[in-house]
């Protein structure tokens, strides 16, 4: 397995509840595949960099975890049509 981490930005306007229920769908997803989640450190609120569908801040976190290649491709499709998730990045360590 190989060592990924993928950064993604939530939607601000979601409630506690709803951001802590996608952080751990996307934590569950790599687990059920047999990946091992290290870390997910929660960056918090933060101002976006320059405005994404309107929206001028975001909800960072950073997750890093082990998986094989053909689940990344997967977990970054469901990512992207996550409703809520307004960027994701997932790099190789």
């Amino acid at each position: 397995m190989t060592k990924y981490e993928m950064l993604y930005i939530l939607d601000a306007s979601l409630s506690d509840e709803e951001k802590d229920n996608l952080v751990k769908k996307f934590e569950d997803l790599v687990k059920a595949d047999g990946g091992v989640v290290e870390s997910t450190d929660r960056w918090g609120m933060k101002k976006l960099q320059y405005p994404i569908n309107y929206k001028s801040e975001g909800y960072y976190v950073l997750m890093n975890f082990e998986a094989e290649k053909s689940f990344v491709v997967e977990l970054k499709r469901i990512v992207g049509i996550t409703d809520g998730v307004i960027r994701r990045l997932i790099t190789k360590r």
